[in-house]
């Protein structure tokens, strides 16, 4: 990896990053006619592309079981209303403490005039300084007071304007319904990055939430909170409003709102009907089907406390909740009936059978007429404020007309970034050193291990051009079916198990590739130079290497921002086993296999990616005598304090600044002689 540039895109930054270890070569270069011409670039070896994948998958089959255990034990009234107050009690430890309620702060910036209704411009804060952006739809001619509804947006580069999202305010409004309808973080209005050069801005949506998202978890936040919590706000705002009914007010939403919708019915207790459009299903589903997931549709911890999709509907029950699905989404079918299985066993303990309903569209993703007009159809058998079963027709607003802030980004009013509070709550820990390796086996959810791990020989790949003539691999079964792959170099061939060895060992840790690190990466032959006494071993934990996932869509976007190392992070965190925990256990067992060998101590040395387990393992085992990290991460505390940055959630440890930060980890490893070689800061350049 080499150092690098600001003025690389997000999605550049992450390809550069793998580029040395990827063994992306450069052009050949011209040879006379009497010289060998220079041997072509070799594909890393990943001989295990599945292995992640099915250890996962094993994972939430075994989280699912816990919910449907718990269900299967369901027999009366009081059982649903426990199981009910059980996921409402689950749900908070996902999302954690909502902040104090502030003033609004309200303002209407506009207002247009339609022959059924009035379109006002809201602009309120959810947070003080960090702006909201909101369009109001008023029925006009409305006597009493009126049913209310927030409508969420998908992930709509426009957000609110998107005609999808408009035509539901617009129905809902001519049918007699006050509705408020917000743009997104990151999206429409509310762009986070717009200040930035464009060669180094993020995608609007996705982009936007991931590179933010993903930096909160350093200091135990979580963006679907913050986007929760500017759902609760609309709430606030709506049942503001002198038109609105507080006894009638739903939320509903399509794709990245369907989420948004399903997450506030399991934080918000004042909601009276949802309809979630095009995101319920089940996790086990978008797993199987490696379907990535935005920073906000993965809560952390909720696998590992056995909640689903259906658990937060169950927050709402037993009021009235219709799912509405595509036979031809990407958010499976199957699960979204699987989901609404679950919550009509719940519904009907609680006698209110007939207040849940699935409704399944005949099309693709997206909030189609047909999924409106059930929405409409539920609404109003709630509410009885109309009996439309069609919608009506409806004019398309131009974007420019619906925007709230002069010149459309609250970023021209000084609106605060999700960035500048992380920056703000970014603090260093204050450390107590002899408590450290509790600290780091806390933080990391270690697995428990328990005697020397079997393992497995590979027959001999010929022509990989290590700096020794032979290698023997060795598959470890660290967490079956998770492996570390480990080489053995020698200069005489090896074929079969590992030989009793008492004498001192190197552990190379790679960083992206051990196979294309050994020949191109010079610190591997340095090492065998110096200590050439040591038997050295070069390892690929979990995720990398021999075990690449070749999920979400192929290797070529392994290294791209929502590609497969990021779908295992974040799943990672739903079961509460941060990946780089799972990838520092994997060093730890490979350790308990080296000295089961024989091996007295070992010299463990890592490079980018892999330093960072390393650096775990290291505090953690005896065995470890030194350490040399080759272009480790300087600090946590340094992403959590860069607007942007190159490393990936795989590398970050969740919540980690309460407890203890990189340089702690550094300065306890000098006791070990660690050796610094070109650390990487959170700008991915040398420091």
């Amino acid at each position: 990896m080499q150092p690098l540039s600001p003025s690389l895109s997000r999605r550049q930054w992450f390809q550069v990053a793998g580029a040395s270890a990827l063994s992306l070569a450069p052009p050949l270069p011209r040879v006379l006619a009497d010289e060998k011409p220079p041997a072509p670039p070799l594909a890393p070896l990943n001989r295990f592309p599945r292995t992640v994948q099915e250890f996962y998958v094993e994972r939430v089959r075994a989280a699912e079981k816990i919910g449907a255990d718990a269900r299967a034990k369901l027999k009366t009234k009081a059982d649903a209303e426990a199981y009910v107050r059980d996921a409402r009690e689950k749900v908070v430890t996902c999302f954690g403490k909502f902040p104090e309620k502030t003033p609004l702060n309200a303002k209407v910036t506009g207002k247009l005039e339609r022959d059924a209704y009035t379109i006002e411009k809201v602009i309120f804060e959810s947070r003080p300084g960090f702006f909201v952006t909101a369009n109001l739809y008023l029925p006009k001619g409305a006597k009493g007071l009126r049913p209310g509804v927030v409508g969420s947006c998908g992930h709509s580069h426009n957000g609110k304007a998107e005609p999808a999202y408009q035509s539901f305010c617009q129905g809902l409004a001519r049918m007699g319904y006050v509705v408020l309808i917000f743009d997104p973080i990151g999206q429409g209005e509310r762009l986070q990055y717009a200040h930035l050069d464009k060669p180094g801005r993020p995608g609007v949506g996705v982009g936007e939430h991931l590179l933010a998202g993903n930096q909160q978890f350093l200091v135990g936040e979580f963006f679907g909170s913050w986007r929760a919590w500017d759902g609760i706000r609309a709430l606030d705002y709506l049942l503001s409003r002198p038109e609105v009914d507080p006894k009638h007010v739903g939320i509903t939403g399509n794709s990245g709102g369907g989420t948004m919708t399903t997450w506030l019915c399991g934080v918000e207790s004042r909601w009276t009907m949802a309809a979630p459009s095009c995101f319920v299903t089940t996790f086990r589903r978008n797993l199987e089907n490696e379907l990535p997931a935005d920073t906000e549709q993965c809560p952390p911890r909720a696998l590992a406390l056995g909640l689903d999709h259906a658990d937060f509907l169950a927050c709402m029950a037993p009021k009235p909740v219709v799912i509405l699905a595509k036979e031809k989404d990407y958010f499976d079918v199957r699960g979204a009936a699987e989901a609404y299985s679950r919550l009509k066993g719940i519904y009907k303990l609680l006698g209110a059978e007939d207040n849940v309903k699935l409704h399944v569209g005949p099309t693709g993703h997206g909030y189609t007429v047909e999924n409106r007009e059930a929405m409409y159809q539920w609404f109003n058998k709630a509410t009885g404020v109309s009996d439309a079963k069609t919608e009506p027709k409806l004019t398309i607003e131009k974007e420019e007309d619906l925007l709230c802030a002069p010149k459309g980004q609250v970023s021209e009013l000084k609106s605060r970034t999700v960035f500048s509070f992380t920056e703000k709550v970014a603090i260093k820990p204050s450390l107590v050193t002899t408590s450290m390796p509790r600290q780091v086996r806390q933080v990391l959810r270690l697995a428990r291990s328990a005697g020397v791990p079997d393992y497995h020989i590979l027959r001999p790949v010929a022509g990989r051009r290590y700096p020794k003539p032979f290698a023997t691999t060795y598959v470890i079964e660290t967490e079956k079916p998770a492996v570390a792959v480990v080489y053995l170099l020698s200069d005489q061939q090896h074929l079969s198990r590992p030989p009793k060895d008492a004498s001192p060992a190197i552990l190379y840790v790679s960083h992206h590739s051990a196979d294309a690190e050994l020949r191109d990466d010079s610190l591997p032959t340095e090492l065998m130079k110096t200590e050439p006494k040591a038997a050295f071993y070069a390892c690929d934990v979990r995720g990398v290497g021999e075990s690449r996932p070749d999920t979400c869509g192929g290797t070529n976007q392994f290294l791209t921002p929502y590609g497969s190392d990021y779908f295992y992070a974040i799943h990672g965190l739903m079961l509460d086993r941060p990946y780089v925990g799972q990838k520092t256990f994997d060093v730890l067992r490979v350790l308990d296999w080296l000295a089961d060998i024989g091996h007295k101590e070992v010299h463990l040395v890592a490079k980018g990616w892999g330093a960072i387990p390393a650096t775990f393992a290291a505090l953690l085992s005896d065995l470890v005598a030194r350490v040399t990290l080759k272009n480790a991460l300087t600090s946590y505390e340094g992403i959590a304090r860069s607007e942007t940055y190159p490393w990936p959630l795989s590398s970050f440890v969740p919540g980690v600044l309460a407890s203890f930060d990189l340089p702690d980890c550094y300065k306890a490893l000098e006791a070990k002689k660690l050796k610094q070689i070109d650390p990487w800061g959170a700008d991915g350049k040398v420091k």
